[in-house]
């Protein structure tokens, strides 16, 4: 008998948005299901607190836990040059993990259909009509959980075959600055201002909270994550000669690696056996954003379990999008593309609500072409060519990202953007 109808496995975005759908009050859903939801304990399996960032319009279900909302959004070329934009009817939110834990947090505790579970998940398999999950308490005693149905977040040790695999790899600095420098109306979401690689592309991210507070951050699209010294000096250097910040104070540090590839994740571990966020390929391959695909897929879960459904959850991103996002990375990682002008470019040239839009996945086909014409169009139809011809290879030293990011610059991911 099992111990409960459905086992979630981990309590990052992925895992505390699907629990907290599970009981929400939707009408036409049915019950609401007995959930446990399995957390593990205080340590290096714990991932640490982090920054999402996402877009969508006023009135979100998470807006009582926002720390920032802007109206105004910035890039800057290469050569300073500022493309400043309304995403209007959107805004873009900034959600602090832990704020986000202690919303949800009390929306569960309120639900005597769920419970929490703190433990090292050793494995996670099928099991008669159900599935188990085996682990350790924090006292090291073994426990056993059956469910009908697992649900499980956890990272991949490894990540799938793919033909490209390029990293998001980022540090940020929460500062605070002795004079004001920072118009807290206006978010950089790209400042290319910053030395490229020769492959891929850097950003600044820029986040004011305050004249005198901000997330500033450093980014990657590259082969490789750099060290602790070179994101530090990459940061000293744009502050002092973009920002011109005089004298500051770092109070916390933000550092992730964002897997960014093809690779076709599975949904399906087993007859029971689901994985999300993340691990279930809700991270957009061409921006490290992820917040919002794992609103929109904990809620196709949720609606299935509660309906009676198979709840295999959904793709995350359609066909089309991962398609086009399969050739964007793969003329980066080819240098047939530079990425600072390509992102400028869009930026210069596609109204911001839109594109945010098609970032998101949420433009029509005849939207697609549209800003399609507007990227370097030879490149990129050489590489769409090329495409079904490549192999697809392991890279099992990707599988560690994280689930912290949020988008481009956007401290993460789940990702996490």
């Amino acid at each position: 008998m099992a111990d409960c109808e459905i086992a979630v496995v981990g309590a990052g975005a992925a895992g505390l948005s699907l629990a907290h759908r599970l009981c929400a009050p939707e009408p036409g859903w049915g019950p609401v299901p007995s959930v446990t939801l399995v957390d593990a304990p205080p340590g290096p399996a714990r991932p640490p607190e982090r920054t999402w960032c996402y877009w969508e319009a006023a009135g979100g279900e998470f807006d009582e836990a926002l720390s920032a909302v802007w109206d105004t959004l910035r890039v800057r070329a290469p050569d300073g040059t500022p493309v400043v934009g309304s995403p209007a009817p959107l805004r873009y939110k900034m959600l602090r993990s832990t704020s986000f834990e202690t919303l949800v947090a009390a929306r569960l505790d309120a639900e005597p259909r769920v419970r929490r579970l703190t433990a090292h998940v050793d494995e996670v398999r099928d099991a008669g009509d159900g599935a188990e999950v085996r682990g350790t308490t924090p006292e090291g005693r073994p426990v056993t959980l059956r469910a009908r149905w697992v649900f499980d977040s956890r990272p991949l040790r490894e990540l799938p075959p793919a033909r490209t695999r390029l990293l998001q790899h980022f540090r940020g600095w929460h500062l605070t600055t002795e004079q004001p420098v920072f118009d807290a109306r206006v978010a950089d979401l790209m400042d290319f201002r910053t030395p490229q690689p020769a492959r891929g592309l850097s950003f600044a991210y820029v986040l004011p909270l305050t004249s005198r507070q901000a997330l500033v951050e450093y980014t990657e699209f590259s082969a490789a994550p750099l060290g602790e010294r070179e994101y530090e000096r990459a940061l000293h250097d744009y502050a002092r000669r973009h920002l011109g910040i005089g004298r500051f104070t770092v109070t916390r540090a933000e550092q992730g690696v964002i897997p960014m590839t093809d690779a076709r994740f599975p949904r399906r571990a087993g007859r029971s056996v689901f994985r999300i966020g993340t691990a279930g390929g809700a991270t957009r391959p061409s921006t490290g954003y992820t917040f919002a695909a794992v609103q929109r897929q904990s809620r196709a879960v949720a609606a299935a379990c509660r309906q009676g459904r198979d709840p295999r959850p959904p793709p995350a991103h359609s066909a089309r999008s991962l398609a086009m996002d399969a050739v964007l990375l793969r003329a980066l990682d080819t240098g047939r593309v530079a990425g600072a002008p390509f992102f400028t470019g869009l930026f210069q040239h596609v109204p911001m609500a839109r594109l945010l839009r098609f970032l998101d996945g949420g433009t029509r086909w005849t939207e697609d072409i549209g800003i399609g014409l507007r990227t370097p169009v030879r490149p990129m139809l050489r590489t769409a060519l090329e495409l079904p011809w490549l192999p697809r290879r392991a890279h099992p030293e990707a599988g560690r990202g994280t689930a912290g990011r949020s988008g481009p610059g956007g401290p993460n991911g789940e990702t996490p953007r």
